[in-house]
């Protein structure tokens, strides 16, 4: 029982050994070579596809109006997990929009200034498509009276106080009988300029558009844009070493990229922001961020409020004033519109505190949302999958919410 076993079972067992391991290689080689493959094939077929692989906006400070696009500068879009790229080109003044009608043409009949921030600017909608568009071809149909012309003022990640170098400088150089503000969500926000400094990485008090702070006797002042702000960037936490490297595939692997919109993944958001509220809740200017750390425009719904979100609808309402008077100066109307179901209709809080906010200054406000339920339809069938912002439907309804208030108020362009 103890003696060993012939020579010819371990050479058998040997070769045995050596076929399954040899097996197991090709297979792997196998597996290898066509997950190669597949990745080749999918890198081609997207390189052939798809137009470019990431988005390139130009932009330029201007002194007294802050961040706007390169004049006259391609602008590239992608959003890949709508399969919606789209290259525009900013005009002459900085806007994504075309060139602006003459003085001539806007005295003659009822122009229509928009002002706002990405709804506005709509980087992922062809110009034709825009809202600001389609309105004016509307209303050259039902309203041809009124020889209405459109001009749109929008830059991403603005809020109303930053805009307001938008009319001063641009805008009312076409003596525009009806201003029109989009606003959304997260301009309460952008209204404040230590929560615009907590997105931006910022400080408050050197950001690349035009804010608002209060003086030592608690009145509120406008503060000139800062052309220095790229000197006062807020640290960033590093990023670990498979981050950066997914971060580089991304930038050159179309297929990679692609591969990550299936997975939609985000990383370093929360932390990061905690990082920013901790640098700046020892700045002077940021006192009404202790003890509040996680605060976002959600929470407007809360009926007692944290001092940074009142310091929000101070600043909002600050902005509103500060337009109303450019309105009343210069002879015009001025009406809000609140995008989108995030802003919601009567009963929603947000909107609500909005229009609490216009009420108080005579200011109407239109819902965009309200409209579109009017119509019956599906307020998401008008947003792009991956964001909130408005796809073509949702210009085309958000413009015939405004045609529909236009009808009814004639009298703004006499």
């Amino acid at each position: 029982a103890n003696s060993p076993p012939p020579r010819k079972y371990v050479r058998e067992l040997r070769a045995a050994v050596q076929t399954t391991l040899r097996m197991a290689a090709w297979n792997v080689a196998l597996i290898i070579a066509g997950m190669l493959l597949t990745a080749l094939a999918g890198e081609a077929y997207f390189r052939l596809t798809k137009p470019f692989i990431e988005d390139s906006i130009p932009v330029q400070f201007v002194d007294g109006v802050g961040l706007i696009r390169e004049p006259n500068a391609e602008l590239r879009y992608a959003n890949w997990r709508d399969d919606n790229f789209v290259v525009s080109r900013a005009n002459s003044q900085g806007f994504l929009d075309r060139e602006p009608v003459s003085p001539e043409l806007a005295a003659a009949g009822c122009h229509i200034a928009f002002i706002g921030d990405s709804f506005v600017e709509a980087r992922g909608t062809h110009i034709a498509d825009k809202f600001h568009t389609q309105l004016e071809e509307m209303a050259a149909s039902e309203l041809p009276h009124l020889g209405v012309t459109t001009q749109a003022y929008g830059i991403s990640g603005t809020g109303q106080i930053n805009q307001i170098p938008f009319y001063d400088e641009y805008a009312r150089r076409l003596n525009p009988k009806l201003i029109v503000l989009v606003f959304y969500l997260n301009d309460f926000s952008d209204n404040s300029a230590v929560m615009q400094a907590l997105e931006l990485g910022l400080y408050p008090d050197r950001m690349p558009f035009m804010t608002a702070r209060k003086d030592e006797h608690g009145a509120v002042e406008l503060r000139p844009p800062d052309a220095k702000y790229e000197r006062f960037i807020l640290p960033r936490l590093p990023k670990a070493w498979y981050v950066r490297a997914r971060d580089r595939l991304f930038g050159i692997s179309y297929f990679a990229k692609w591969m990550d919109t299936k997975r939609f993944w985000r990383y370093g958001f929360v932390p990061q922001r905690q990082a920013w509220v901790d640098m700046l809740a020892e700045h002077p200017c940021c006192v009404l961020l202790a003890g509040a750390p996680s605060i976002y425009d959600s929470d407007l719904d809360e009926q007692v409020l944290p001092p940074a979100l009142k310091d929000e609808l101070e600043y909002t309402a600050f902005s509103v004033d500060q337009f109303k008077r450019r309105a009343d100066r210069d002879s015009a109307t001025l009406l809000i519109m609140a995008a989108t179901a995030d802003m919601g209709t009567r009963g929603d809080p947000k909107f609500d505190r909005l229009s609490a906010i216009a009420e108080a200054r005579g200011i109407p406000v239109i819902s965009d949302y309200a409209y579109i339920v009017r119509q019956g339809h599906d307020a998401w069938d008008g947003r792009w999958r991956s964001a909130r912002y408005w796809n073509a439907t949702g210009h085309r309804w958000a413009a015939e919410a405004i045609l529909e208030w236009l009808k009814a108020n004639q009298d703004v362009c006499d």
